[in-house]
């Protein structure tokens, strides 16, 4: 069971990297979270709170759960996609929540959609890279491109094509 941690600004599209880590991962199963970071707040009504908050929800579109429930239809070995929340901004405190979740890769956020969703966000690249957590990358091989076909007009016969 492989577990994937996909840092993201929940734009619908950031599900369009599901179906190539599924192939470069071929007869695993996968649970998927896409996350969010934020920077810590120093407000000590922040913090006291921190634990029930949801407003960050709300940043998640319908769109984006749609495509996320479309996933695992499309592809059988995705046994779950969560969406979560990550407070804090030091290797530790992201080393144990990568420990807790139980993730054994991370997609590399130069492939992921990681725009700020409001000024606590914060870029998840420093983190990943020194976590110490294996990073993945997609396999972006360019597809041999299909030869050009010539239009064939009523007046040209096999013959004249051959020739």
């Amino acid at each position: 069971m492989q577990t994937i941690l996909i840092s993201t600004d929940f734009n619908p599209t950031s599900v369009n990297c599901i179906p190539t880590l599924c192939k470069q991962l071929p007869e695993q199963e996968m649970n998927f979270i896409f996350i969010h970071m934020f920077k810590l707040s120093d407000r000590m009504g922040d913090l006291l709170m921190l634990s029930r908050r949801n407003r960050e929800y709300k940043y998640v579109s319908q769109a984006f759960y749609d495509q996320c429930e479309l996933m695992k239809q499309t592809y059988p070995l995705i046994k779950a996609i969560k969406i979560e929340f990550f407070y804090g901004s030091t290797v530790g405190m992201f080393r144990d929540y990568l420990e807790n979740a139980g993730v054994n890769q991370i997609l590399d956020p130069s492939y992921c959609s990681t725009g700020k969703l409001n000024n606590n966000s914060i870029d998840p690249a420093l983190l990943v890279q020194r976590s110490g957590t294996p990073v993945i990358h997609i396999n972006t091989t360019p597809v041999a491109e299909l030869p050009k076909r010539k239009i064939i007009l009523e007046t040209e016969t096999l013959e004249t094509l051959l020739a």
